[in-house]
């Protein structure tokens, strides 16, 4: 575990990389997912799914999209294809809903049929639901077999997080029909939700497979410091809020113990809070400096940064874009191996890093 400090490197202009903005006016723009065609479907956060293709944004969202709740932090967020996308045109959403119980992630998902999706159902409810207005999570991430990661947060009730009867603050498989895979590890432990892979989170908004092992990372959001990256391992335990090296918000006292038998230690922290959200593992050609390296986006700090890692040792840290693009939400490899960033803001942007060279 290495902790870091506000900057480890400024972005002083001389980048390797230039920035090409490819689209405007997306209203809080969450997740992407690259289509076969060479589009990219986008999800706006009050509950809009976009199109860009043919180098344009369409102006009418894709029609089709569940009921949202655009409630507090939460609203349509994460999007994912079917790992045989190709055959079955297969969309999954996560995105916060509203029932008489109250308001949570659900994961849903649909066929692509034109500039709609039908068919559609849902596969996964975190409960219970709360009224909370925040730590939804939530990323999809298919693994090399088929299942589905979810990533959720504990719904801003801490101790939700070390219950294994409640979904909150876990990270979640299923098939990618939405049955629940019998290797999971909790599956007959008496009282425990079968559908947890993990537990211990606080909020998970960055996921991704490393490229070599096949194994799922994340980081999630610390209270006021303590950020951390995770390789997420089956019935692993990773603490929240009983270590953590975050503090509170109002008094900055000591939440917890930062070891715990029995409880994991995150690979990397950040101290202060960089409030981390969307990851990738760049795997493209285009930055051959780059291969191999983990890309976070920061909200707090309006910034990108790069680790290099040696295994699951990170090695160096570098922070890029500082308050250049504002809050990014999203980071994707991909397929022509340029990043791709989305920023958070009422105007947002999708933005394409490519080769200065």
């Amino acid at each position: 575990m290495v902790a870091c400090g506000p900057s480890d490197s400024a972005d002083d202009g001389s980048r390797p990389f230039r920035i090409v903005t490819l689209a405007e006016g997306l209203e809080h723009p969450w997740g992407m997912a690259f289509l076969p065609d060479g589009g990219i479907l986008i999800t706006e956060r009050p509950g809009r799914l976009r199109l860009f293709a043919d180098g344009r944004l369409h102006p009418e969202p894709i029609a089709g999209v569940p009921p949202i709740a655009a409630h507090g932090q939460g609203g349509l967020l994460d999007v994912a294809l079917h790992p045989d996308f190709a055959g079955n045109g297969l969309v999954y959403l996560s995105f916060a809903m509203r029932d008489a119980d109250g308001v949570g992630t659900s994961v849903g998902r649909a066929r692509l049929d034109g500039h709609r999706l039908v068919d559609g159902h849902k596969l996964f409810d975190l409960l219970p639901r709360s009224n909370a207005r925040q730590h939804f999570g939530s990323r999809l991430v298919f693994d090399r077999e088929g299942n589905l990661y979810i990533t959720l947060g504990d719904r801003g009730d801490r101790d939700r997080a070390q219950d294994l009867g409640d979904h909150a603050g876990s990270v979640i498989r299923i098939s990618a029909e939405g049955l629940v895979p019998q290797d999971n590890p909790f599956v007959d432990r008496e009282g425990a939700r079968p559908e947890i892979f993990s537990y211990g989170h606080r909020n998970l908004q960055g996921a991704a497979l490393h490229p070599e092992t096949g194994e799922l990372w994340a980081h999630e959001h610390g209270p006021q410091g303590g950020d951390e990256l995770n390789v997420v391992r089956a019935g692993r335990n990773y603490g929240w809020p009983v270590i953590t090296y975050g503090k509170e918000y109002v008094t900055g006292f000591d939440i917890g113990a930062t070891h715990e038998e029995g409880m994991e230690q995150p690979l990397h922290t950040w101290v202060p809070s960089i409030a981390p959200s969307g990851m990738a593992f760049y795997t493209g050609a285009k930055f051959p400096e780059w291969r191999g390296d983990l890309f976070i986006g920061s909200l707090k700090f309006r910034l990108l940064v790069r680790l290099e890692l040696d295994g699951e040792k990170v090695v160096h840290e570098e922070r890029l874009l500082q308050d250049v693009l504002g809050r990014i939400r999203d980071v994707r490899t991909g397929p022509d191996g340029f990043l791709y960033l989305l920023t958070d803001a009422a105007d947002g942007k999708l933005v394409r890093l490519e080769s200065a060279r």
